[in-house]
């Protein structure tokens, strides 16, 4: 076995002296493990690569300098087989100080931290036992000083991994990056789902799924502890953060290697693969049922009337509806018919999942459209009436839930035929993607038509993605026990007029958590049990991952240090700070109110209270007998 020398920190020599030793690092590696070097200094102890450094932070105040060398990362590295079925590939290692550069690397949907920062940039590769493959990482280490025993990850988006390891710099932790195995450093999921048509990647979906991300966490904590001197008794805090697919990423780590983890900030999972993915073909659907094509300004002004009509349901008029359960329950859409509407001339979005209109990217479809006046009609109410009701078979079961009542209805867009002068089909690309590569198995972009589709076709679609990628990609699993005896703390927030992944999806999988963890337990008593561990947010009028242009509402900026005062320090949040970006209340800082309870304003005032509502509660709720099996 290869030995490495603690060349040494706050080392006890074995008459009891606690020494201070700081050695320089100008001899090679190589002459410190010398059997003449050995013979000379009989006292110093020696212990494997994994639970060794050759320098410790705490000798000395340690500089970048002394701990970004070959040599130190070497002897962290963690050795064969003390990771079960991982093997590093020490030939593979590079090591380099990154002074003064701007970190990046924050999930979306997050406030991080960007700043001049310094770092040790460390890449090495890794392969799984007897494969025969080879999966390149990264890491990013603070300097000494500013090292705060944390570990972190940052979650990607859309169908992407995040390719930085600098997303945990600014809160003084560690953090890295992974390949995965299929170069998810230059490719997404999609381009490398198939290998040919019929013919499924599985090392691919399973290493995106939640494989690729534990086993990094698994790499990088014994290294990050061994970089610094540290022990495995040493306690390193452990974090993921990540919103969009960065949530499901999040919550796949919860579920598959929750001991893991200390701290999850997990904002607008999209999980639920199979129902979610689909569901985006939904709107266009609907569409081409009807054989309408409503103009975009006409589905816009269903959108904005709504708001105005709904904002005054929880107390105070501010633009922003805080209360969709109420909006849903008192408000009738079709009272809008005859309502004008006008557009100017305008390139229009059909958003895409993981984005938001403020987020133009691959799943977006655009098109330019002329100046659009007219008058709302019975057709256009039933095209946004059958997105908010959601998806149900020909017999009438429900398949899913769907957007809340005054979330953008874009999905439902149409696309400008300059041609012919009329509205035609557009199906939004990356719901039309999933259903080309992940179900029909052809490596196609997009449906080219929904020709023969019919609402059972989707919920088809839904069954076989469900059922298909149920351990890998679903990402619903209910029972969190290894995290939450192992200490884990869980936040888990989603913008309430979400127009990518319904926030009610959210609320589902909380329900199902509480009811498979403590299924024996009164409604008041799981609820309090799980707020110890696990608390779920809905942000006021938010959309996906981000503040909404069209409700000026708040959004959380501080989630990162909420989830370490909870986890470090013991304090558990009762609510959530969000704040006012834009509008008349730009700047207020409003305390969210944790769910099922809600937030109801009182005289117009700028405080509220977090009420329940049975109705609203159960306005929440949904079951899905369109399918055989449960839908966590």
């Amino acid at each position: 076995m290869n030995e490495t020398l603690y060349l040494a920190t706050y080392h006890h020599h074995p008459s009891g002296l606690l020494l201070s030793l700081q050695i320089s690092l100008t001899p090679s590696f190589a002459s410190f493990d010398s059997p003449s070097f050995r013979t000379q200094h009989p006292t110093m102890r020696h212990s494997s690569r994994s639970v060794v450094a050759t320098l410790a932070v705490t000798a000395n105040g340690a500089s970048l300098s002394d701990v970004c060398t070959l040599a130190n990362v070497k002897a962290a590295l963690p050795t064969d087989g003390s990771i079960n079925g991982i093997n590093l590939l020490p030939d593979t290692l590079t090591v380099n100080s990154v002074v003064n550069a701007t970190a990046g690397g924050a999930p979306s949907g997050t406030m991080g931290a960007t700043a001049a920062l310094t770092y040790c940039n460390i890449t090495v590769s890794y392969t799984h036992t007897d494969k025969n493959d080879s999966i390149p990482i990264i890491f990013a280490l603070p300097q000494p000083s500013d090292y705060q025993n944390r570990f972190y990850l940052a979650g990607g988006g859309g169908y992407s991994l995040s390719s930085s390891a600098t997303g945990g710099l600014a809160y003084g932790a560690a953090s890295g990056a992974t390949s995965a195995g299929y170069d998810a450093f230059n490719y997404s999921l999609d381009e490398k789902a198939l290998d040919g048509n019929g013919s499924i990647n599985w090392d691919a979906i399973y290493a995106f799924g939640y494989v690729a991300l534990g086993e990094l966490t698994k790499i990088g904590k014994p290294l990050t502890q061994a970089f610094y001197g540290g022990s495995n008794s040493t306690k390193l805090y452990t974090y993921f953060e990540g919103c969009s697919d960065g949530g499901r990423e999040a919550m796949s780590q919860v579920q598959r290697w929750g001991e893991e983890y200390d701290g999850v900030v997990a904002g607008a999972p999209a999980f639920r693969y199979g129902q979610q993915q689909v569901n985006h073909v939904f709107p266009a659907a609907i569409t081409h049922t009807l054989d309408y094509y409503p103009p975009p300004c006409a589905l816009q002004k269903i959108v904005n009337a709504t708001i105005a009509a709904c904002d005054p349901l929880d107390g105070r008029t501010d633009g922003v509806i805080s209360r969709t359960d109420l909006c849903q329950l008192n408000f009738d859409l079709s009272t809008l018919v005859g309502t004008s509407y006008y557009c100017a001339a305008m390139t229009s979005s059909s958003l895409g999942f993981g984005f938001s209109k403020r987020q133009m990217a691959g799943g977006s479809t655009s098109s330019s459209t002329p100046a659009q006046n007219g008058t709302i009609n019975a057709q256009d109410i039933a095209v946004a009436q059958g997105v908010y009701d959601g998806l149900h078979n020909s017999a009438g079961q429900r398949a899913y839930l769907s957007w809340q009542i005054g979330s953008d209805l874009g999905d439902a867009d149409p696309t400008y035929n300059n041609v012919t002068a009329a509205w035609e089909l557009s199906i939004p690309s990356t719901g039309g993607e999933f259903v080309t590569k992940f179900i029909q198995l052809l490596d196609l972009d997009n449906l080219v038509d929904l020709d023969g589709v019919t609402y059972d076709t989707l919920v088809e679609w839904m069954n076989i993605g469900m059922v298909r990628y149920l351990d890998s990609l679903q990402t619903t699993l209910p029972d969190l026990t290894p995290f939450q005896s192992s200490g884990g703390k869980l936040l888990h927030y989603h913008g309430e007029s979400d127009p990518s992944v319904p926030s009610a999806s959210s609320v589902h999988y909380w329900q199902s958590v509480k009811s498979i963890m403590y299924p024996n337990a009164s409604e008041a008593d799981a609820q309090e049990s799980l707020t110890d561990w696990y608390q779920l947010y809905l942000i006021s009028g938010a959309a996906h991952c981000g503040a909404n242009s069209l409700q000026p509402g708040p959004y959380p900026e501080d989630n990162m240090n909420t989830i370490i005062a909870w986890v470090e320090n013991g304090v558990k949040p009762s609510r959530l700070n969000a704040t006012v970006a834009d509008g008349a209340y730009a700047g207020e800082v409003q305390e969210l109110c944790q769910f099922p309870t809600r937030p109801l304003y009182t005289g117009n005032s700028s405080t509220f209270d977090c009420v329940t509502d049975a109705a609203s509660y159960e306005s929440w709720t949904y079951t899905f007998p369109a399918f055989k099996v449960p839908v966590y």
